[in-house]
């Protein structure tokens, strides 16, 4: 396998561990040296990868299906890197502390804001819970990176089906509901409407904004909710430009990825232009030059078959391209033999490439050093 990084092909390896498997998102947790000034690549002293997974998915998924067993709990996994190298120092999963005995942790979308000097980052998880979806938010502490202290739960009616999240603040968000009629419906109703409404393209999806009270102790820790776009067909993966003026949406029934200008102010949504992808995109990252990097997938029935083959044999096609301005490129490709079902891609300004499965083991890490 190889990638397609800034000037060359560099290879690609797949990073595995027992469990680590079936992830759905992944995001940076960047550690700060302190001082003020952010665009300053010299101050950031470690970057981590923080990755959602849940080998429990074939047996409950709240958008493909089925529902069938919750009691398994998902993981959230972190590869510890150093900025000066970006050498690899190891992967880990990761200790919920503080997590409610008994509660049931699906993880899907997350997001981390930044830390810095001894400071602690707010990390908030979309978790498809067994009665409901709703996201979680955690602490997390450079001092011990491999801990995520839980802070409370957030839930709302306005949750109806979660999927991803991008910070506008550490307390402030964007959330993704990807569908309106979901399989947690009675009776037949969730195994047919929610496949009606992916198949017919349906604009019943839509992105809220949501602030939350800074004092963790708030009994009604949100504080506020918006509707910042409406009448999305399956809004899945969305994401903030490092500018904060744009904001990129997923939508993945119409294999396409939006793109909004934003208000910083008010958080007001603005439609500006579509890009077409040759696959159903699933989640999606701004890097640091302002390219989107989208992963999804080539061949929709592919992935079904892969969901419903417990011998875990069969492989589902993955496709990851950045787009800048509106120029699609691919920067990694596979029939699925290679790697399969991807679903999110992350890259910095070394070049490396993080690439997630839905459906496959551990995570697929090329143009890095893994010494």
């Amino acid at each position: 396998m190889a990638y397609r990084g800034n000037s060359e092909s560099a290879d690609c390896t797949l990073k595995t561990a027992p469990d680590f498997k079936f992830c759905e998102d992944a995001a940076f947790w960047d550690i700060y040296d302190g001082r003020d000034n952010l665009r300053d690549s010299q101050q950031l002293s470690r970057r981590h990868v923080v990755v959602s997974c849940d080998p429990n998915r074939k047996a409950w998924n709240t958008v493909l299906g089925p529902l069938r067993n919750p009691d398994p709990h998902g993981a959230l996994w972190l590869l510890e890197h150093h900025a000066s190298t970006m050498s690899r120092t190891g992967e880990l999963r990761v200790e919920l502390k503080n997590y409610p005995p008994n509660y049931d942790f699906h993880p899907l979308g997350l997001a981390i804001s930044p830390s810095y000097g001894n400071g602690t980052s707010n990390m908030f998880v979309v978790n498809h819970a067994r009665t409901r979806t709703v996201i979680e938010q955690f602490t997390l502490s450079s001092a011990f990176p491999g801990v995520a202290t839980h802070i409370r739960t957030l839930s709302s009616p306005y949750f109806v089906s979660p999927n991803s999240v991008a910070l506008t603040s550490p307390d402030s968000f964007f959330v993704t509901n990807d569908h309106f009629m979901t399989r947690r419906l009675p009776f037949y109703l969730g195994e047919i409407l929610p496949i009606l409404e992916t198949l017919l393209g349906l604009p019943f999806s839509w992105v809220s904004h949501i602030s939350v009270d800074p004092d963790h102790t708030s009994p009604s820790p949100i504080t506020e909710h918006e509707f910042s776009a409406l009448f999305i067909p399956f809004a899945n993966g969305i994401s903030i430009s490092p500018s904060g003026s744009q904001v990129a949406v997923a939508s993945t029934s119409m294999s396409r990825v939006l793109i909004y200008s934003r208000d910083p102010a008010s958080n007001a949504l603005t439609h500006a232009h579509t890009v077409p992808v040759p696959f159903h995109p699933d989640n999606l990252e701004f890097d640091e030059t302002g390219g989107v990097i989208v992963a999804g997938h080539p061949h929709f029935p592919s992935l079904l078959k892969v969901k419903a083959d417990p011998t875990e044999v069969a492989v589902s096609p993955s496709w990851v391209v950045t787009i800048t301005s509106t120029e699609v490129d691919t920067l990694f490709q596979s029939d699925g033999t290679g790697f399969s079902s991807s679903t999110t891609g992350l890259r910095d300004s070394t070049g490396a490439l993080y690439v997630t499965g839905l459906y496959t083991d551990g995570i697929l890490v090329c143009g890095v050093s893994l010494s």
